[in-house]
């Protein structure tokens, strides 16, 4: 008789099993497992004492007879319906407008781009044509040209300018804007002690008359990269100089954390332009921009550019097409004025890839020469880049000569009249 009792060992596991695979199934569940409980709690003894086999005997077939009639058994427990887990919704994918016909850059395959872009790769260089997937590289790596005809022998000599946007202190970034398709680290690798000269002599072979120098954000550095910024521009104008010619180097600059002294250390490094972007409207800022940046960080920025270099000319850049209002615009290019910015320049967000920021929409050629009049002649802006493909630094070189020359052609008409 007792070799009829189930084994207390395979119990224990049957239960534990049950318990793992369908706890909070079933309310008929708890019944189960109090009865198997109370069965393996019978005290089984083998002394061989048959009242005692017969009591224990008596006790299993009276449990046996409740399983039954509460029609609850393992089978039951085995077949009861599986838990449903709630499936995580897929993400939704990011809506990509299809590219308007205006928006079509020329292919970069001119002679000049492949001299260039040799250069960059001998000297380990890095230029924020490529990490930023820059739609006009072979425009500008290649001069460009102009279809109409220039208007004075000054402005035919500068047009078709190359202009290389070089930029500085590594490839990899430590903030993570959501527009922005440059690689991000929180610890980048250390500077490199020779990139001033590297620099200064890879202009002097590609033999520009403007260059354009920009970096990564470097929070991870004491001084977030300043004077290594102010030393590239240093040896820069001074390579140029002792060979006689006349290079013009913007530095489009970080925000250095909105310190003002580190602002003034690149400042007063002899560049002609200091550019720092403000990206976008006040109200996007924090969506489109890294945590650390900021709207008035960035107004600031530019206006403490004028306190430590009066001759210095201060530039910004606005991308449109990320959802801003025309009252936005406005009020962001008359708050860029009050902090008496120069040079703005208007130009289409493009996403780099699924997980940056969509476009929200493309804007068209028209409303770019709109804003175009609104800077120059509304606001007084002393110069203005507008159009879908411009950027920052997109034809630098033209945009900033060809502006010269039409300031000596003004002064020229008003010396006259007088």
């Amino acid at each position: 008789m007792a070799s009829n009792l189930p084994s207390r060992r395979i119990l224990g596991h049957l239960i534990q099993s049950c318990r793992q695979q369908h706890k909070h199934q079933h309310p008929s569940q708890k019944l189960f497992f109090s009865s198997v409980a109370a069965q393996r709690s019978v005290e089984v003894t083998h002394t061989g004492n048959d009242t005692d086999a017969v009591k224990t005997q008596s006790r299993l077939e009276s449990l046996r007879s409740q399983l039954t009639e509460e029609d609850s058994s393992l089978h039951e427990f085995a077949s009861l319906e599986p838990i449903v887990k709630r499936k995580k919704a897929p993400p939704r994918s990011a809506k990509i407008l299809p590219k308007p016909k205006w928006l079509k850059a020329a292919p970069a395959t001119s002679p000049k781009y492949q001299e260039l872009r040799t250069t960059v790769r001998s000297l380990g260089l890095a230029t924020v044509c490529e990490e930023a997937k820059c739609p006009n590289i072979g425009d500008c790596w290649g001069g460009g040209h102009s279809k109409n005809n220039p208007n004075s022998p000054d402005e035919a000599e500068h047009f078709g300018t190359a202009t290389a946007t070089i930029m500085i202190m590594g490839d990899t970034c430590t903030r993570g804007c959501s527009f922005c398709a440059v690689k991000t680290s929180r610890k980048p690798p250390p500077l490199d002690a020779e990139e001033p000269n590297k620099v200064a002599e890879a202009v002097s072979e590609w033999g520009l008359d403007y260059v354009v120098l920009t970096s990564v954000d470097r929070d991870d550095l004491k001084d977030q990269g300043s004077d290594h910024f102010r030393k590239v521009v240093e040896r820069l104008k001074k390579v140029n100089t002792s060979k006689g010619k006349n290079l013009i180097v913007e530095a489009l600059t970080p925000d250095f954390c909105g310190d003002l002294d580190l602002v003034a250390n690149v400042a007063m490094s002899g560049l002609d332009v200091y550019a720092h972007n403000i990206e976008t409207v006040e109200r996007l800022t924090p969506r489109v921009r890294d945590r650390r940046a900021g709207y008035t960080q960035s107004l600031n920025v530019l206006a403490h550019v004028k306190t430590a270099n009066p001759n210095a000319l201060t530039k910004t850049s606005i991308m449109l097409g990320l959802g801003e209002t025309d009252d936005e615009i406005r009020t962001t290019l008359e708050d860029l004025r009050k902090n008496d910015v120069d040079v703005v320049t208007f130009g289409q967000y493009l996403q780099p890839s699924r997980r940056h920021l969509p476009v929200k929409e493309y804007v068209t050629p028209e409303k770019f020469e709109e804003w175009r009049v609104v800077a120059e002649e509304e606001l007084g802006f002393k110069y203005c880049a507008s159009g879908p493909l411009v950027r920052s630094s997109y034809k630098a070189g033209e945009f900033f000569l060809k502006n010269m020359v039409r300031e000596k052609e003004r002064e020229r008409m008003e010396a006259q009249a007088v």
